[in-house]
């Protein structure tokens, strides 16, 4: 359970630091998401989780025919570049989580054992909230209190 939360935040927090950093520069290479790039570097839990969060928001970038950085930019709350609706974006980063996690786990980052808790944690997680970095594990795991 604790590599389902880390995951989660890691995706709020890549997004968040890629907001903070060079997301806004003009002067950046930017890959077409639909393709497949290069192999990410590293091992361990940290580079899956960059791994599987980077992926998914190429697939999601693939699905909305944008690039991954124009997708992250939209993200911002009141950044006035949003070109969808809140539904929209939600189907599109699921799509692309469940697409990058299927891959994590045929390549052998993320063991058989775990992947359908993933998917059903990605499948339920509220992704505007995870994004906007208010998310508690009742949130995560569809608990009531």
């Amino acid at each position: 359970m604790v590599i389902l939360v880390a995951l989660l935040v890691a995706a709020a927090a890549l997004i968040a630091a890629e907001l903070a950093t060079s997301a806004g520069r003009s002067d950046v290479t930017v890959a077409d998401p639909c393709r497949t790039r290069a192999a990410f570097p590293g091992g361990g839990i940290d580079a899956t989780i960059q791994r599987v969060v980077l992926d998914g928001l190429d697939g999601a970038a693939c699905r909305l025919h944008t690039t991954r950085e124009q997708l992250v930019l939209s993200l911002r709350p009141g950044s006035g570049k949003r070109r969808w609706d809140q539904h929209t974006i939600d189907t599109a980063l699921r799509a692309g989580l469940l697409r990058s996690v299927d891959e994590a786990e045929h390549r052998g980052d993320i063991p058989g054992f775990l992947a359908p808790i993933v998917r059903r944690v990605v499948e339920r997680a509220p992704l505007a909230k995870l994004i906007q970095g208010g998310v508690s594990l009742s949130d995560l795991f569809g608990c009531t209190s």
